[in-house]
């Protein structure tokens, strides 16, 4: 099992910035991959980045050159970098890892006010 602990999230003016966490536990041996997903209202969830262990990332295009991902492995932490963020980045957005199973944060939410 791995447990996921998602951390950063708040409230920012367009044009802010917001940094979230990620705290891996448990059998993180296990992991390939991890990402950030996100959920806005009345949307599904959707990819915002992602990692793998040898260190490759990917983006969504609404995000590349404002978003970064990033991940300590001696902290078990990744990290996404939010900048120049928008209104329409507002959303929940949810941790995930992936291994032989998909594991997922509680989420934490971030609003982003015009």
């Amino acid at each position: 099992q791995v447990q996921l602990v998602e951390s950063g999230g708040g409230l920012v003016q367009a044009g802010g910035s917001l940094r979230l966490s990620c705290v891996a536990s448990g059998s993180i041996f296990r992991i390939n991959r991890m990402g950030w997903y996100r959920q806005g209202p009345g949307l599904q969830r959707e990819l915002v980045a992602d990692i793998t262990s040898g260190g490759s990332t990917n983006y969504d295009d609404s995000v590349k050159g404002r978003f970064t991902i990033s991940k300590d492995n001696a902290k078990n932490t990744v990290y996404l970098q939010m900048n120049s963020l928008k209104p329409e980045d507002t959303a929940v957005y949810y941790c995930n890892a992936e291994g032989p199973l998909y594991y997922w944060g509680q989420g934490t939410q971030v609003t982003v006010s015009s």
